[in-house]
């Protein structure tokens, strides 16, 4: 293989993924695709990604790769393309591309090759691209999942979907150019050029935007969780190219549109989104959808033109001179004698592998018969799944009780204080206590959220403290309920006529008109279960 330098894998892989879509947007989404299916049209979306390798150096030099370090302040000879400098090949980036292809089920090529890739920016010193464009690291494989599907009126299914990939191949980043539009002039910062890339391809199998940023959350979540890319969009660690097109069912597929460098699961979903609706009303005015490059403006969520596909100049690829083939080895074919710090073996690259995302979910589903969703939640937040298999072994707290404080009330806190669950100082015992609670519904439902943040404000506190001072415990006495029911019914005439009415029809016993001012009287403290067996007891011999 091509000669080879080591350094060590960055794992980062602590950042919290994404929060989710503002309810305003999903009701963007649901009529951008109402808009879609009524005039009959399918839309077809292919994704072009560009994952930043988490190595301390360089694809080709050894150049440093952190993030948001002084302008131009890890840029070695051969980044900024001095002459008579030569690209020496990482092989930690090699390990990372092939561990990535391994977890995305792709065919690692035995060789591969790098080509160069001619075009001319500012930003791109030598004028080329090194990349490999022909001969690949590696092809095919796919990536399962979980996809939320709106219902109207219902709440949101999750469902499995699967996306198959075209290639994978290494390539070296560019620079960036920063605008000065005062000064009229622009700046070039090369911390970023040469910086290793993984570009996976993906076949047109997606849908929507919705679909496109569920697949990409399942793609950031298998990188973070094998380390090779730390997902961070925000910090252009991983973005997404979009290629877009509509037709009518049974028609070829129509006229592509490429949306670039989109930046965050948000943007992916509104940029592709709109662009779906923007070239459906260009067909149904009897116009024609142009083949361009577009990028998202995220002030406007819009797609505005970049320049036109066809006038694009060629790029010229042409084989990389000065790298030779790239093998991968396995144990059978390793060369006598060679020296193994230079040459990738296959089999060891793969003893890497952790348990995938896609695997958690499944293991989780079959051994704690839990639904597709909560497994989901679950797996999504890096270390959740952890607390909650410390939280529920050997039977110690009420599994249901633990997923739905996890589920709904950890993972609130989380979001309001932007914690990672490593950053979290609420204890584990502190937890346990909260879910024993909720089992023995002991404690009023909607207070749960308003402890869990308390303690991670003020994690010295213990549950019971929490509980005594703010008087949160569910009344329990069935006498005292009792009394109240009947206060209610003989103080508020209201109240029965409600109840007489609601139950005259004949469709079963209906308490709601009387649950309500029972636990206004209880100041919403009252043992709901409690409340309504002995309201249906009394009702039974009143009605």
């Amino acid at each position: 293989m091509a000669a080879v330098r080591k350094g060590p894998v960055v794992c980062k892989f602590c950042e919290r993924l994404h929060r989710s879509y503002p309810q305003a947007h999903l009701l963007q989404r649901r009529l951008i695709s109402d808009t879609a299916s009524s005039s009959e049209w399918k839309s077809v979306v292919g994704l072009e990604i560009h994952a930043q390798i988490a190595t301390s150096s360089k694809l080709f030099s050894g150049a440093a790769t952190k993030f948001g370090e002084p302008i131009n302040s890890q840029v070695s000879p051969f980044d900024a393309a001095l002459p008579g400098t030569l690209p020496v090949l990482n092989k930690e980036c090699v390990k990372a591309g092939i561990l990535t292809a391994l977890a995305l089920g792709c065919t690692v090529n035995r060789m591969s090759k790098f080509d160069r890739k001619h075009y001319f920016y500012a930003d791109l010193p030598a004028g080329y691209q090194i990349t490999q464009q022909r001969q690949p690291l590696a092809h095919s494989g796919h990536v399962d999942y979980v996809h939320y599907r709106s219902m109207k009126g219902q709440t949101d299914t999750a469902e499995t979907r699967s996306c198959r990939l075209i290639q994978l191949q290494l390539e070296q980043d560019s620079g960036k150019s920063l605008h000065d539009a005062e000064d009229q002039q622009s700046l070039i910062d090369l911390n970023r050029a040469g910086v290793g890339l993984m570009e996976l391809v993906t076949q047109p199998d997606l849908t929507d935007g919705e679909d496109a940023a569920s697949f990409v959350k399942e793609l950031q979540l298998i990188l973070r969780t094998i380390g090779t890319c730390d997902g961070k969009m925000q910090e252009g660690s991983l973005r997404v190219d979009a290629n877009i097109s509509v037709h009518k069912p049974g028609e070829p597929f129509g006229v592509r549109t490429e949306v670039k460098n989109i930046n965050s699961f948000r943007n992916v979903s509104k940029a592709i989104d709109f662009e779906i609706q923007r070239q459906v009303k260009i067909l149904e005015s009897g116009g024609s959808v142009e083949n361009e490059t577009r990028s998202f403006d995220a002030e406007t969520n819009e797609t505005v033109p970049m320049r036109d596909k066809e006038k694009l100049l060629d790029y010229r690829f042409m084989p990389e001179p000065n790298l030779p083939p790239l093998y991968v080895y396995n144990n059978e074919s390793v060369p006598p004698g060679a020296d193994t710090d230079r040459i990738v073996v296959l089999e060891k690259v793969r003893e890497g592998l952790r348990e995938l995302p896609g695997e958690k979910r499944q293991r989780i589903q079959e051994q704690y018969s839990i639904p597709l969703r909560s497994a989901s939640l679950l797996v999504s937040e890096e270390g959740l799944l952890e607390v909650f298999e410390e939280l529920v072994k050997d039977g110690a707290h009420d599994m249901k009780s633990v997923l739905r404080v996890l589920l709904h009330d950890y993972l609130g806190v989380l979001r309001k204080h932007d914690y990672t669950v490593a950053q979290c100082p609420i204890k584990m015992d502190a937890i346990g206590d909260v879910c024993d609670l909720v089992a023995a519904q002991e404690i009023i439902p909607a207070s749960v959220y308003k402890m869990m943040c308390e303690l991670a404000e003020k994690p010295e506190l213990s549950v019971k403290e929490i509980v005594d001072r703010d008087n949160l415990r569910l009344i329990q006495d069935r006498k005292l309920i009792e009394q109240v029911i009947f206060e209610v019914l003989e103080s508020e005439p209201k109240v029965l006529k409600k109840l007489r009415k609601a139950n005259s029809k004949g469709n079963g016993l209906v308490l709601k008109p009387l649950l309500g001012p029972v636990q206004q009287r209880l100041d919403q403290r009252g043992n709901h279960v409690i409340i309504t067996e002995i309201a249906q007891e009394i009702l039974k011999k009143m009605l």
